[in-house]
């Protein structure tokens, strides 16, 4: 088998075998959506006591009203570069422009090639980022989060709730979270829970699934968010070790970056500077007939700045 990266061969069928996860597979901009700023930006961090602490508004008949001093903390951050290249000889160029072009079909551009499967790196490094920070404990308060171990887990299909245990979960931060992020294989068992069943099809069940716009619906949500991509977590070189990025873990947040524009809270966003770049730069010194660097990278920052509206589950199955 060739090792080459694009294969010399004029008889091969235009149909390249890449893996890479689907792009439905992958949440990070449901989870921490893309807000467009500055490669440096700041935003304002409020106490949320200011607004649930109802001072006296009552006036007398000739005094002034209570005068109250709202504050907050202007927090400067950075995105940052995150990008990988590729180098093509032109040599597979070369072939591949003299290739027969057929009207549909035909071989596949090795620059386009290149392209996509350093895109879909960096975008799975994304989600890696964005899965590690969402399912951290240091991202929400004590008193929002558990760790599940045991008869708790929603594996336990006999003593375990998990519709009970969201519910409450929903109920606890100050302001309701609007969407559940919850890995692939947490969610295979949260579907098959005897009590979520029970509680979407009105009768009692001992098997069967729901959809995620079920649960939604059920929970009263705007969204389900399910993380399935996997990643090798091997060192190169090593025997590949597959690893669902989002792991075994949920969390209930709310999400909305208008909100944001608006004063309102949201648990996190990504701050995007400029679009996602891709291209090439001649390498005339490479090889024996120089070639072409593939380019493509992005600068973000994902960031936390609302903890308090999330709630987060460990271990929701073992």
């Amino acid at each position: 088998m060739s090792t080459t990266g694009f294969p010399i061969n004029p008889e091969l069928s235009a149909i390249a075998i890449a893996y890479r996860n689907s792009a439905d597979s992958l949440i990070a901009d449901s989870a921490l959506p893309r807000v467009p700023t500055a490669m440096k930006f700041k935003y304002t961090k409020y106490d949320a006591a200011q607004g649930y602490t109802v001072p006296s508004t009552k006036v007398g008949r000739k005094s002034d009203p209570n005068m109250v001093d709202f504050g907050g903390t202007d927090v400067t951050d950075e995105c940052a570069d995150y990008g990988l290249d590729d180098l093509i000889p032109n040599s597979e160029i070369e072939a591949f422009n003299a290739m027969p072009k057929p009207a549909t079909g035909g071989p596949i551009d090795p620059k386009a090639i290149s392209t996509m499967l350093l895109t879909n790196l960096i975008l799975l490094d994304r989600e890696v980022r964005v899965a590690s920070t969402v399912f951290n404990t240091a991202n929400y308060l004590g008193s929002q989060q558990q760790t599940l171990s045991g008869t708790s887990q929603w594996s336990d299909y006999v003593n375990s709730n998990p519709l009970s245990a969201l519910l409450a979960a929903l109920d606890t931060p100050l302001v309701r979270p609007n969407k559940l992020v919850i890995g692939r294989l947490g969610w295979t068992a949260l579907r098959q829970h005897p009590k979520v069943v029970q509680a979407v099809y009105k009768s009692a069940q001992s098997a069967g699934t729901i959809s995620r716009e079920q649960l939604a619906e059920l929970l009263e949500l705007e969204e389900i968010c399910i993380g399935s991509a996997f990643v090798n977590t091997a060192r190169k070189g090593q025997v590949a070790s597959y690893q669902r990025a989002w792991g075994k873990n949920a969390a209930l947040i709310y999400s909305n970056t208008q909100a944001a524009m608006s004063g309102q809270p949201t648990f996190g966003f990504t701050a995007q500077f400029g679009a996602r770049i891709a291209g090439d730069i001649p390498e005339p010194t490479k090889g024996l007939r120089g070639g072409i660097r593939i380019r493509s990278g992005e600068s973000v920052k994902e960031v936390i700045c609302a903890p308090d509206v999330g709630y987060y589950f460990q271990n929701i199955i073992p």
